[in-house]
């Protein structure tokens, strides 16, 4: 096959063996399986306290938890479902997989600091549980930590803050190995324009990684600092300033949105067209979109901060701003809608994930205009109704199209099929628990009520009670999906090279892949989603 210059090593060691080969292992691939276990992990314990919280508001007053309880539950489920799922998942996982085997090459440029991304995200993740049993318990200020109260509870928010700095430095460090990657270890053969757009998704969500990144590391340090020097950089009663921390939070977790979401609609823009049977329509749109949203999305965190006193000069700006990176996220719907049209339609589990993320991304970015436009979000700031946009945007999106790739790659990582009308049941499941669940928080935050609240007025009881019935659907639907995608294991039927009938460079290896990726040299193709021969063989065997 084709040489590349790279830092490539032996999967590892050749003396190690069982749990050991993949404790020091190199080879990317088992890295994404180790990284698909954990966050799997994490994403169940977060789902279940999620499932608590929901289940303690279905009525009013004590229902299983007191309040202080209830905030430290609220804050472990923000911070693993943030810090431990969402931005990790899609890039981890199935970055850390395909994204080699899209570029035609054996495994990432720096396979060792790879393993040593994992290690931090383990490490990190150990930091969290650990804050649970050490100094006064978990804290209860939210996954924001918002001062001052973060700098004055007694709780273990030093601890946690750790673990979020950690987990920080390990995406950091995923985001440079991938871009390195994309840059110097690319078959030679492959221009810019025939990378597939799972890769562009992960390019670009790269950079904001790298360059947003050490943002929050550092407003993370100077909390810790405040803490334990007083030094006054955000209390007010030292002349510190509160809106400082609010602005380098937002700073980076605004662009932490589309390290949340760019993979998604990456993984999305694979799954459109193989199940269409058709070129993605608008190529070079998706690409530019992806970019254009990266780069604009790093400039409107602060329509999150209407309400903190800002001039009406900077409501305006970041207002504008967050209607235009609107518009490169409608340009990858139209290009989704526009490939299926006239499309020999496919309906498999991936395709029914991708067509339930559009329909509920679509909802959280319409809404998410009514809070980028000051003067609705004046009324709607910091009620339900930023909980069920959120949600829409993050769980909607990233976690539809998590569940997508899975069900899209899962022959091709493990080398089985699963059983179609399980995954049916589980996302259709898992869908209309959604809806259930986070509409009715529309109608409450419309109505008054506020967010991260332990208790509230008659009014909303019955809101609260429809929300919680969803959400033990919404789990129950999860817990489908991912047990029958276990029981395939027991089935094990074998999975062909190619059972979608895909196009671009992993449909091309064995599943699963071999050590090295690729047996022959690659093909690659003047245009990575050209399905003009398989479509051709399809018609040769029909007839």
């Amino acid at each position: 096959m084709t040489t590349t210059t790279s830092f490539y090593h032996t999967p590892a060691p050749a003396h190690l063996t069982g749990i050991k080969a993949w404790l020091f292992t190199h080879d990317h691939k088992r890295l994404g399986l180790m990284y698909l276990g954990a966050v799997i992990f994490w994403f169940v314990v977060a789902m279940f306290l999620g499932l608590l919280l929901r289940t303690e508001l279905m009525t009013q007053g004590r229902t299983i938890m007191g309040a202080e309880l209830y905030n430290s539950v609220f804050t472990l489920h923000g911070v693993i479902m943030i810090f431990l799922f969402v931005i990790p998942a899609i890039p981890a996982i199935f970055g850390n997989f395909f994204l080699p085997i899209q570029l035609g090459t054996d495994d990432v440029f720096f396979p060792r600091l790879n393993l040593f991304s994992w290690y931090l995200f383990m490490t990190g993740g150990a930091f969290a549980l650990f804050s649970l049993f050490f100094g006064e318990g978990f804290p209860d200020t939210g996954w924001t930590f918002y001062v001052p109260f973060s700098i004055e509870v007694d709780s273990n928010v030093s601890l946690t803050v750790t673990a979020a700095f950690i987990l920080g430095m390990s995406s950091m460090l995923t985001g440079l190995n991938f871009v390195t990657t994309f840059h110097r270890m690319r078959d030679k053969s492959m221009g810019l324009m025939q990378i597939p757009l799972f890769t562009w998704s992960l390019y670009a969500t790269a950079w904001v990684q790298i360059l947003a990144t050490p943002v929050i590391s550092i407003t993370l340090v100077l909390v810790v600092v405040e803490r334990f020097l007083g030094v006054g950089l955000f209390d007010p009663d030292k002349g510190g300033d509160p809106i400082l921390y609010q602005h380098l939070f937002w700073m980076y977790s605004h662009p932490a949105v589309y390290i949340m979401i760019l993979p998604g609609m990456g993984v999305i823009s694979e799954i459109i067209p193989v199940f269409s049977r058709k070129s993605i329509f608008g190529y070079k749109a998706i690409v530019w979109s992806s970019l254009g949203i990266a780069i604009a999305g790093s400039l409107v965190w602060a329509h999150h901060m209407y309400t903190s006193g800002m001039s009406d000069v900077a409501v305006f700006f970041f207002s504008l701003l967050t209607f235009l990176v609107a518009i490169p996220s409608a340009v990858k719907v139209f290009s989704w809608v526009a490939t299926m049209y006239k499309g020999s339609i496919e309906m498999t589990p991936p395709l029914l994930l991708s067509l339930i993320f559009i329909y509920l991304f679509s909802i959280g970015g319409l809404t998410g205009l009514v809070l980028g436009a000051a003067g609705t979000d004046i009324h709607v700031h910091d009620t339900h109704f930023v909980v069920s946009h959120f949600h829409f945007v993050m769980f909607g999106g990233t976690g539809f199209a998590f569940f997508a790739a899975l069900h899209f790659w899962w022959p091709k990582m493990f080398g089985i099929m699963y059983r179609f009308k399980g995954a049916y049941i589980g996302s259709l499941l898992t869908a209309i628990g959604f809806m259930f669940h986070y509409i009715p928080m529309f109608i409450l935050g419309l109505q008054g009520m506020p967010r991260r609240y332990y208790d509230y007025l008659p009014q909303y009881e019955t809101g609260n009670f429809l929300a919680g019935f969803g959400g033990y659907l919404l789990c129950a639907g999860i817990l489908i999906m991912f047990i029958n995608l276990l029981l395939s294991f027991k089935q094990n039927v074998t999975a062909p090279s190619d059972p979608w009938g895909g196009t671009t460079l992993e449909w091309s290896v064995p599943s699963p892949p071999p050590v090295h990726n690729f047996i022959d040299t690659p093909e690659i193709k003047a245009f990575p989603y050209d399905f003009r021969e398989i479509n051709a063989q399809q018609r040769t065997h029909q007839e």
